[in-house]
């Protein structure tokens, strides 16, 4: 046998295909015309309906507020008189305005803290308790939440009522208290902490059950490889559970403090439609300044610089949820 019969051939490398020409490509599917449109078509009735509920009144209210209006101009007796700023500079030059808008502010700020820590201990209390009892709580959570405003009002009225009030007779029986006749609403500090709590017992529900389902989406590998790295319960709430839930929670925050703010019903109706001033909110503050003393342009410029104090919590939000989609 000769060498070149036990020489091996060599390997030839297989041709190069040719890139597929722009023929070859799968045919792409052409977007139907017309699909930018098309999600304003359907928000259309939405905004129609938002402008004619919305759109007039703050219009108006921003009409009334550059204006000189009373009960002459309600009347037709005078015309309304353009005044430019002079409302603002009245309202804004007032110490009892800038009182109100402190206490509104210390109001809204502990309404919104305890409901938010009551709202999140009672989530986590609900994902370990039983099945029927998850049941019966969710239901009284949704009996109370849906009570309307003026009941519940009305309940937290004989709850503290200094004669016949049920916590008063309750506090009497313990060693050494006598509550028997005492006011609540005495002082501005305590009666506000009464509808402080009328505020925050009506808020609790929503938090617990948007909290509640949020705590559903929390990854049980995450905690359980939390716990094998040895962190303790607080480890796991504060590095685990609260980060998957920060985009929750900074909703319901900004939400609860819009509707503390935004507090009406819960201080007009307790003081029988008459609040003193040292339970004088932002709101019922300008309700005062127009209905009562009759001046509707200073309570409009009120009203507007209550709604801008709350576009600037609603820019905060709106920042935050942004910077939680970029990281994201």
């Amino acid at each position: 046998m000769s060498a070149a019969d036990t020489t091996t051939p060599a390997k030839v490398p297989p041709p190069r295909q040719a890139p597929p020409t722009p023929a070859d490509d799968p045919p792409r599917v052409k977007r139907p015309s017309g699909g930018a449109t098309a999600p304003w078509l359907l928000l259309a009735p939405c905004l129609l309906i938002l402008a004619l509920v919305m759109g007039y009144p703050l219009a108006r209210l921003v009409t009334l507020s550059f204006q000189k209006f009373g009960q002459s101009q309600l009347w037709g007796f005078q015309p309304a008189e353009s005044v430019g700023f002079d409302n603002f500079a009245k309202v804004l030059g007032d110490g009892e305005f800038w009182a109100v808008v402190v206490r509104t502010i210390v109001f809204a700020a502990g309404a919104v803290v305890f409901t938010m820590v009551i709202g999140m201990a009672l989530a986590l209390l609900l994902q370990r308790v039983s099945g029927w009892l998850k049941v019966l709580i969710n239901i009284v959570l949704v009996a109370s939440w849906g009570m309307p405003v003026i009941v519940a009002t009305t309940v937290f009225k004989w709850l503290f009522d200094s004669d016949y009030g049920v916590l008063n007779a309750l506090l009497s029986k313990l060693p050494g208290v006598e509550m028997i006749g005492h006011n609540w609403f005495a002082s501005g500090p305590q009666g506000l902490a009464v509808i402080m709590l009328l505020v925050v017992w009506g808020a609790v529900p929503f938090v617990v059950i948007t909290l509640s389902a949020g705590l559903t989406q929390v990854p049980k590998e995450l905690e359980e490889a939390a716990r094998l790295d040895g962190a303790g319960s607080w480890g796991v709430f504060r590095y685990v559970t609260l980060p998957v839930l920060k985009p929750i929670i900074v909703m319901l925050t900004t939400l609860s403090v819009i509707w503390d703010m935004g507090v009406f019903p819960q201080v007009f109706v307790m003081r029988n439609g008459h609040p003193e001033p040292e339970f004088q909110v932002l709101n019922t503050y300008s309700y005062d300044r127009a209905f009562v003393v009759n001046d509707y342009a200073q309570g409009s410029a009120i009203a507007l610089i209550t709604v801008l104090l709350l576009l600037g919590v609603v820019a905060v939000y709106m920042r935050q949820m942004l910077k939680i989609g970029e990281v994201e």
